[in-house]
């Protein structure tokens, strides 16, 4: 009652129907939203998550999450992600063809022009699939950020996403990774990775760097501080 009490609350706030909720029983502190737009979504927070933050954190986590579904985040990643999954499929589509001997075996001249153009489309289709994925990664890492900020603006307090994030993360470096190799397929829509390391991969972190956003918080925090 008291999580359902917190998201209608912010609902209303943030101008948006209340989504649906959901609690995934797992030690593993995180929280996601989903859903293709705000009148059909959900919010999922772990047991972890609640155990682990007090009213306030677990509030302005919920506000970064209700955001994502107020900036429609899901949606707009499944439409970026369309060009990366074509490409994919077409890479799969050719090396498959490669291997079981090509666009009909021709032989000859007619057989090389066939397999040159077979290659050319191949390495093409890597090519936009490697830069695909970089600006998706990139697009991920933006609207991590949007959703701190409009989630922190939501409930007032940037300090107490902050502090949630922190916690958070500092819970998630300490479970075993074979829990946590459990929930990689959902990483990308956690509020933060639950993958060890990632904070290094730069380019190919699905999250921004968890300092990066703590400062930013921090500055949004005298920032609202100032106007008051």
């Amino acid at each position: 009652p008291q999580l359902h009490a917190m998201i209608e609350r912010l609902a209303q706030v943030a101008e948006i129907p209340k989504p649906q909720v959901a609690v995934a029983t797992m030690d593993i502190p995180n929280a996601f939203a989903t859903g293709r737009s705000p009148s059909h979504s959900t919010v999922c927070v772990t047991t972890g998550l609640m155990q682990r933050l007090n009213d306030a954190e677990l509030e302005a986590v919920l506000g970064h999450e209700l955001t994502h579904i107020k900036n429609r985040d899901v949606m707009v990643m499944t439409l970026a992600s369309f060009f990366a999954t074509l490409a994919g499929m077409l890479m799969q589509m050719l090396m498959w063809a490669s291997l079981l001997g090509g666009l009909g075996g021709h032989r000859g001249r007619e057989g090389g022009n066939a397999a040159a153009a077979m290659m050319a489309a191949y390495f093409v289709s890597v090519l936009v699939y490697f830069v695909a994925t970089l600006l998706i990664l990139a697009l991920s890492r933006y609207r991590e950020y949007a959703a701190d900020r409009g989630g922190a603006i939501l409930t007032g307090a940037p300090g107490r996403l902050a502090s949630a994030l922190m916690k958070i993360s500092g819970t998630i470096a300490r479970i075993p990774t074979e829990d946590l190799r459990k929930v990689e397929t959902a990483n990308a829509f956690f509020i933060v990775s639950a993958l060890k390391g990632e904070s290094l991969a730069g380019l190919f972190a699905s999250h921004p760097p968890m300092e990066k956003r703590i400062a930013r918080l921090r500055l949004l925090e005298r920032e609202l501080e100032g106007r008051r």
